[in-house]
């Protein structure tokens, strides 16, 4: 029997994923971001409403930098999540499932999510 050469060593970094491809792939990672950082955001969302001295906290926390970062991320994720989660809606519903149309939707949502965030981003920094 003869047993077919198998690769030894898959560089991950040479593969050129199709662009579809890499928004599905962001699509999961900011959704397990959005599910892992939802308790974070809820912390915050909770201290900017429960009380006067709360949300004096809630606005020194926010003020930092770091925090601020976060929140562009998270900003991204959601943005993100759900654009490529309307793409995915219309690709079920065969709507531009073809292959020119496809990419051209996944660049969109690359394009939206990216320009929405920077946007937001502007205001919230």
């Amino acid at each position: 029997m003869i047993v077919p050469q198998r690769p030894k060593y898959l560089d991950l970094f040479r593969i050129r994923l199709p662009l579809p491809g890499l928004v599905s792939i962001l699509h999961r990672i900011s959704g397990t971001a959005l599910f892992v950082f939802a308790g974070v955001l809820l912390y915050l969302f909770q201290e900017s409403l429960h009380s006067p001295g709360s949300y004096a906290h809630f606005a020194t926390l926010t003020g930092h930098w770091l925090v601020k970062l976060f929140l562009l991320g998270m900003l991204w994720s959601f943005l993100h999540h759900f654009f490529a989660g309307l793409r995915f809606l219309l690709l079920d519903v065969h709507v531009a499932s073809d292959l020119g149309p496809t990419r051209a939707m996944s660049a969109a949502v690359l394009v939206v999510s990216l320009l929405l965030s920077a946007i937001l981003g502007v205001w919230l920094w």
